[in-house]
């Protein structure tokens, strides 16, 4: 009954998901965020969304959502309350998107102190009215900060926050059925797993598959460490894209996995005018979506890497560039509210117009990408032979101009590219 109810969303073909962040850091502040976004679901199904990552639903210390406590308190959200939540994700529903919630369960934070160490669990009760009284027994022994009995952690340490024993199988059970109930109580059809380097893939794998389903779009972030020469990012990212690829094997591939690196590659292209760096040594794309590109959810930036906190940001005046790769290339490409609403029209209106061009083009995560020219100004390349992409300062593209005499079209132009369409 419940697959009939909240599963139709997810199962459209992931393959051509369009993926939009519906906040930004400082959404919480803002005040009725689940019924701005509610408003907002007409414009987004224009503009061919397929799945809305909403933010962590439950009771945070951090208004943001990122350090939950109360996972089963919804009314204690910033962004809003569970009535305005479910009432979000059945409208989106009906719209055809499908909600995917960000959830942290790599760490929660306690209540109740142990000898000046928040590490006792008394504050919540699930959806059947039993108490979850976690004690040290949930947290990691060998979390440095929290004085936890548990197993020891199965993978990085998270230091603000108790980390969460995933090897103890009461703790799993309790997270399952919490999960359970985000799909089929508040309406949500994917995962967007927060810090997932903290504990094992396995559980990954458990969490995802014994819910949503591999089906469905579920993307970890995995925030994996670049190779850098001094002040230079190297050309050569082969070992951070290795290990994305390792993470989403060893879940068992339910999960894809936020494609950092080649945000990172196409960021400095285009800052530093290195468009070369666009191609790789065996002529592929950059990133994991070069290697695996049906389970790389690519991006621009995101809450953390821009917004207010700047972390890590694509150069602004070249966002443009940003948008002009990952809605044209490979891979399951992922926008930011703040750009799309926030950004003014220009940007708004640019990237409409990419994702109609993704879509009368029908490019899905794995196209063909025929990469033609990548040097220091100027990048070429054709997707499925119905796109082609020019990025770069350079004017004179000598013979890969795409010409209207073989049905090349012009759809899309900004600062540093150019995107053409070819008629059937």
């Amino acid at each position: 009954m419940f697959g009939a109810l909240f599963g139709g969303a997810s199962r459209r073909d992931r393959r051509d998901a369009v993926l939009f962040q519906g906040f930004g850091w400082d959404s919480c502040q803002k005040g009725g965020w689940y019924t701005k976004l509610k408003q907002q679901l007409p414009e987004l199904k224009a503009a061919g969304v397929t799945h809305l990552w909403l933010p962590p639903p439950s009771h945070s210390v951090s208004p943001q959502g990122y350090m939950p406590g109360q996972l089963y308190n919804l009314e204690a959200s910033k962004y809003g309350g569970k009535k305005e939540l479910k009432e979000l994700t059945s409208a989106a529903k009906k719209q055809g998107i499908a909600c995917v919630a960000d959830v942290v369960i790599n760490h929660r934070c306690a209540d109740i102190q142990e000898n000046g160490v928040y590490n006792h669990y008394s504050d919540d009760t699930d959806h059947k009215g039993r108490r979850i009284d976690w004690g040290r027994w949930a947290i990691t022994c060998d979390d440095p900060h929290f004085n936890g009995s548990g197993n020891r952690d199965t993978g990085a340490d998270y230091a603000a926050a108790p980390d969460l024993d995933h090897a103890n199988p009461e703790l799993r059970a309790a997270l399952r059925d919490w999960l359970h109930w985000l799909q089929h109580d508040i309406g949500f059809e994917g995962w967007r797993l927060d810090f997932v380097k903290g504990y094992a893939p396995k559980f990954v794998d458990e969490y995802v598959s014994s819910t949503v389903g591999a089906a469905a779009l579920n993307v970890g972030e995995f925030w994996v460490d670049m190779e850098w020469q001094g002040g230079e990012l190297a050309a050569d990212q082969d070992r951070a894209r290795q290990v994305l690829c390792d993470w989403v094997n060893a879940n068992n591939k339910s999960c894809s996995a936020f494609d950092f690196p080649l945000k990172g590659v196409l960021q400095e292209a285009a800052k530093r005018t290195q468009y070369w760096r666009l191609r790789d040594a065996r002529g592929k794309a950059p990133g994991l979506v070069g290697w695996w590109p049906e389970h790389a959810v690519t991006f621009v930036d995101n809450h953390d890497t821009g917004s207010s906190q700047q972390h890590w940001p694509f150069p602004s005046h070249l966002v443009g560039v940003g948008y002009a790769y990952i809605l044209t290339h490979p891979g399951i490409p992922c926008v930011f509210y703040e750009h799309f609403f926030d950004w003014g029209e220009e940007l708004r209106g640019t990237i409409k117009g990419l994702l109609e061009v993704r879509r009368r083009a029908g490019i899905k995560a794995g196209a063909r990408l025929d990469i033609r020219a990548a040097e220091a100004d100027f990048y070429f390349a054709v997707v499925d032979g119905r796109v082609a992409v020019k990025l770069g300062p350079r004017l004179d593209m000598g013979p890969h101009l795409p010409r209207a005499e073989d049905g090349w079209q012009q759809v899309a132009a900004g600062t540093e590219f150019c995107v053409w369409e070819k008629k059937k």
